[in-house]
């Protein structure tokens, strides 16, 4: 699928777009491997990484944001697969920032469809998240409007053109913005007691790895406007607290302002779209571009009213089976 193919990953230089080089360059023999990012420190400490690796020579840095088209029409330029995963993603940042969250998460996906459609790239995937789903706050919000933004940008491509789908999930286990290095920093200071916004609250489980083989299993099959959904576990946050800290306190600090007890990553309106596959769901566009024959053969319409939530999840992760997965972080 990626052999002899040119990749370019926006918002490469971050905890997805590490993870996802070293994955394809060991499973894959891509021929050039684009790092598109905007800050050249980060680009400095992953280039050095490389550097000694077997097939450092297919990687390229570019310096450049996703807010200016013209350098993303030139760093495209012959590109196979676009991995859309620049974006302003702390959601405290956003709500300060309305402004910059709305340039770069709306107009910058604006500027990636764009830019993939004048330069004839074959697939791109963008990366979404569960708070784009009944959305309560900005970061959610851009997220709604950048995935419904990709998903019709297949009516502009034309038979042959650029698809573009998406992959939604949650805050990926460890990564920034993930609960887990701010409950390692306290415990790590010394401190005895981990504050929890609400007893109740839970969240779904995903590692950079399911993400990274849902976002090749969209490369590989979506035809156009899909939205990808991993089968994931929940888990209660009092749970992952006293995986991380077994004889340790808590304390309920109260809900903070933009953040949901429970994540969704399908809703019931969408269920009429929902396909089940084996580990995976994908929904289908509203708008009907291909066919009903042309979906993805194996998978199982979902019951009308089906919602997918960390709080009705079948499959469950305890304390103990958290503190097995926090091993291999």
């Amino acid at each position: 699928m990626l052999n002899d193919k040119i990749i370019l990953i926006t918002g490469g230089t971050g905890s997805f777009g590490h993870q996802f080089v070293k994955y394809i360059l060991r499973r894959y023999e891509p021929k050039k491997v684009i790092i598109y990012s905007r800050d050249e420190y980060k680009q400095f400490i992953m280039e050095n990484e490389y550097k000694m690796h077997p097939q450092y020579k297919k990687l390229r840095f570019f310096i450049g944001d996703i807010r200016d088209e013209k350098r993303l029409k030139l760093a495209m330029k012959n590109v196979d697969y676009v991995i859309h995963a620049a974006a302003l993603k702390q959601v405290p940042v956003c709500e300060y920032n309305p402004n910059e969250a709305i340039k770069t998460n709306i107009n910058g996906a604006m500027n990636v469809i764009n830019a993939a459609l004048e330069t004839g790239v074959k697939k791109v995937v963008a990366l979404s998240t569960d708070k784009a789903v009944n959305p309560i706050n900005l970061y959610g919000g851009t997220k709604l409007v950048s995935d419904k933004l990709f998903c019709a940008a297949n009516a502009y491509s034309g038979t042959n053109g650029t698809r573009f789908a998406v992959v939604r999930y949650g805050n990926v286990a460890g990564s920034r913005g993930s609960v887990i290095p701010y409950f390692q920093s306290i415990i790590d200071d010394g401190g005895i007691e981990l504050p929890i916004t609400d007893y109740r609250m839970t969240r779904f489980w995903i590692s950079l790895e399911t993400g990274i083989e849902l976002v090749v299993k969209a490369l590989e099959n979506a035809r156009g406007g899909e939205i990808f959904i991993s089968k994931i576990p929940s888990f209660k946050i009092t749970d992952l607290a006293q995986a991380m800290l077994p004889e340790g306190k808590m304390s309920e600090v109260g809900i903070r302002e933009g953040e949901k007890l429970h994540e969704v990553m399908i809703t019931r309106e969408d269920s009429r779209y929902t396909y089940e596959y084996d580990k995976h769901f994908v929904i289908y566009p509203n708008y009907n571009w291909w066919g009903e024959k042309e979906v993805i053969p194996g998978g199982k319409r979902v019951d009308e009213g089906f919602e997918y939530s960390s709080e009705n999840n079948k499959e469950w992760l305890s304390a103990k089976e958290i503190q097995g997965l926090l091993k291999k972080l």
